[in-house]
């Protein structure tokens, strides 16, 4: 979300089943004061900005998981329990006995509280800094069916069973066994500051702004494989879209096509992002966010909006072709559900919305259309009900969300007769908080990797925020490495979160069925096997945590590691072991040993550029499969991700066959 920025801004931030029941008495325990209100959305409960909601929290509540477990291990306690029909998330709680009081756990991600699913890792220290007491902490669970419910009751609260001693984990893959395509959310879309950035010419240390925001482009659709971006605040007065004359509105779209026409080049797509208000169309005009002053009112006059909306689609539809824009897409607004960007009550945006799906749709029914853009997945209930009842178009729905897996959104799909619609999350990453030293470090990669494991197969984007760190909505980055939300650098060097989805781009094809045990399989470490056509397999392993208390390296949650192959075809394999760790493939360690300079000079950016590549453990070396099996051991730091590959290597005989 783009929210929170120069001053901590807002700082602060299953399978899927129709069973839920309406005012339904759940069983278990009455539920902490907390988790009854706002406490499982961080930033909500601290900073208390949310926009005036028109409607009651959705009437519906569900029963808290049962067969709930909690395992103890070196460093960490895993829970896990049963899904629950209905949930969209879990919120998990810890207490200092049976009796409580209980409250929800907080990782420091500044925003949701709730995972979409188990094994939970808890990882976290009490609020005072010190170490819980050894077996002293009890755990219970409760069931969200949407974000903005009550908090439901608690499960039976339990006491970790103690687990292994040996900090090691075991993970088998079976090379013969596919159980599906591997799916790949990072590739529909992902995040950017307001594009106006591309006509832009020198900014933070004499950097060529437009330039390299484009290369930025380039870079994420070659090597991530990204389809689309997010096209910010397209009607922001920067490009000029609006004027009132005194004899009636006149509309300019030229600055748009020059910045569409630079992204097209890169080979994105846009997904145009229908904000924010042109100052002469603006109800408000002086209420505005960011240093670049984007206005955050609603019309003085809805009809024009909407004629506004409706002439940028069709001159969009004219100038690119319809089935062009086809493959586009409209998002309207940006977080309207937080104060800071809208400054109306939720039923202004609902119009707001009706107005511009309309609009939209009446250039091409086949345009793509949807919302509501929010923060933590807010009012996703409301739309759904309102489209249904009031026969508004929606064609995909979008949140955001920060530090956590996503939700899971389906259910609530379901629940109002839409289970196939699409779900985007148009902004998701490591931390809300532009300036957060986590943004830079290789503690966010295993993150990101856990996030888009989460999220594969069960939402259709999620899009991280944002490729590139030329972002502005706090005034200009003060240096190099300064904590920014972008994957790639100023100066377009990858951090180690920009690796850890480019490992996961180069899993294959199939995946794989893959088994962990141990201490934290399944929650510390985890592991997404896959397999091509022609017998390649890679690997990708990490272990991380969700505390971003624990940013540095933390030994007790180092994990060894062994990785048996099975089911592979005779013969030999190259394999490859690539790796992000504190010390390989983490570009600030370089920047680091320069004397971390606010912009170095010409040779501090040669060593840079030299050290920007993904980095191998050990030489490539062949392994046989012998009766189809292999066995790999590693040791696996705390934070880390590898990637292992092993290549068949073809006979003599059928290289000289042409096979």
């Amino acid at each position: 979300m783009p929210r929170r920025r120069t001053t901590d801004r807002l700082a602060g931030q299953s399978p899927p089943g129709p069973e839920a029941t309406l005012d339904a008495e759940p069983q278990g325990s009455a539920p902490s004061a907390s988790s009854a209100r706002s406490a499982r959305i961080a930033w909500f409960a601290t900073l208390g900005a949310r926009t005036e909601r028109d409607r009651a929290a959705p009437p519906i509540s569900l029963p808290p998981p049962e067969h709930v477990r909690a395992v103890r291990g070196r460093g960490q306690v895993t829970i896990d329990w049963a899904p629950v029909a209905g949930a969209a998330g879990y919120l998990v709680h810890r207490g200092p006995s049976a009796d409580g009081p209980f409250e929800p756990i907080d990782q420091g991600g500044g925003d949701v509280l709730a995972v979409p699913h188990g094994p939970y890792l808890d990882t976290t220290r009490r609020p005072d800094g010190k170490a819980r007491a050894r077996g002293r902490a009890w755990y219970a669970v409760s069931s969200l069916p949407t974000i903005e419910a009550e908090g439901g009751a608690l499960s039976t609260p339990i006491r970790p069973r103690k687990g292994p001693a040996d900090a090691a984990v075991a993970i088998r893959v079976n090379a013969s066994q596919v159980i599906g395509p591997v799916a790949k959310p990072w590739r529909p879309i992902i995040g950017s500051e307001h594009l106006a950035m591309l006509l832009r010419g020198p900014g933070p240390g004499g950097h060529d702004v437009g330039a390299e925001l484009a290369q930025a482009f380039r870079i994420v659709r070659s090597e991530l494989g990204t389809e689309a971006v997010r096209a910010h605040a397209i009607l922001h007065d920067t490009l000029a879209v609006y004027r009132d004359s005194g004899d009636g509105a006149n509309h300019d779209f030229s600055k748009v096509d020059q910045v569409l026409d630079r992204l097209l080049e890169t080979g994105l797509r846009p997904i145009v992002e229908l904000s924010f208000m042109p100052r002469d169309l603006a109800a408000e005009p002086e209420k505005t966010v960011f240093d670049y002053g984007a206005i955050i009112s609603r019309p003085h006059d809805l009809d024009r909006w909407a004629a506004l909306v409706r002439d940028l689609t069709a001159h969009l539809a004219d100038r690119y072709g319809h089935e062009e824009v086809r493959r586009w897409a409209f998002e309207v607004w940006n977080e309207p559900n937080i104060c800071v960007f809208w400054a109306g009550a939720e039923s202004d945006y609902l119009r707001l919305y009706d107005a511009s799906a309309r609009a939209v749709k009446s250039v091409d029914p086949g345009f793509r259309v949807g919302g509501p853009a929010t923060a933590a997945a807010g009012w996703i209930d409301d739309l759904l009900e309102h489209c249904r009842a009031n026969d508004v178009p929606l064609d995909f729905i979008s949140t955001h969300t920060y530090g956590l897996p996503p939700l899971d959104l389906r259910p609530v799909a379901a629940r109002f007769g839409t289970p196939d619609m699409p779900l985007w999350w148009t902004e998701w990453g490591v931390s809300p908080r532009d300036g957060a030293a986590i943004n830079d470090s290789a503690w966010a990669a295993p993150l990101v990797a856990r996030g888009m494991r989460s999220a594969a197969g069960r939402l259709e984007a999620l899009a991280y925020w944002v490729a590139s760190d030329h972002f502005v909505e706090g005034g200009d980055a003060p240096r190099l490495f300064h904590g920014g939300f972008g994957l790639l650098t100023i100066g377009n060097l990858r951090k180690p979160r920009f690796w850890a989805i480019a490992m996961l781009e180069q899993l294959g094809q199939d995946e794989l069925a893959c088994e962990l045990e141990g201490d934290g399989a399944g929650s510390l470490v985890e592991a997404w096997a896959s397999g091509d056509p022609d017998g390649r397999i890679a690997i990708a392993l990490w272990n991380g945590t969700l505390d971003q208390s624990r940013g540095a390296v933390v030994r007790a949650l180092r994990r060894s590691v062994t990785l048996r192959v099975e089911g592979l075809r005779p013969g030999r394999y190259e394999l490859r072991h690539r790796r992000v760790d504190a010390r390989h493939s983490n570009i600030a360690r370089t920047w680091k040993r320069l004397g971390r300079p606010d912009w170095p000079d010409e040779a501090g950016w040669a060593r840079l550029r030299a050290a920007d590549h993904l980095e191998t453990i050990g030489e490539k070396h062949t392994v046989r499969a012998k009766r189809g099996r292999l066995i790999l051991e590693l040791e696996l730091p705390m934070p880390a991700i590898s990637l292992l590959e092993l290549v068949p290597i073809k006979r003599r005989s059928d290289r000289v066959a042409g096979r």
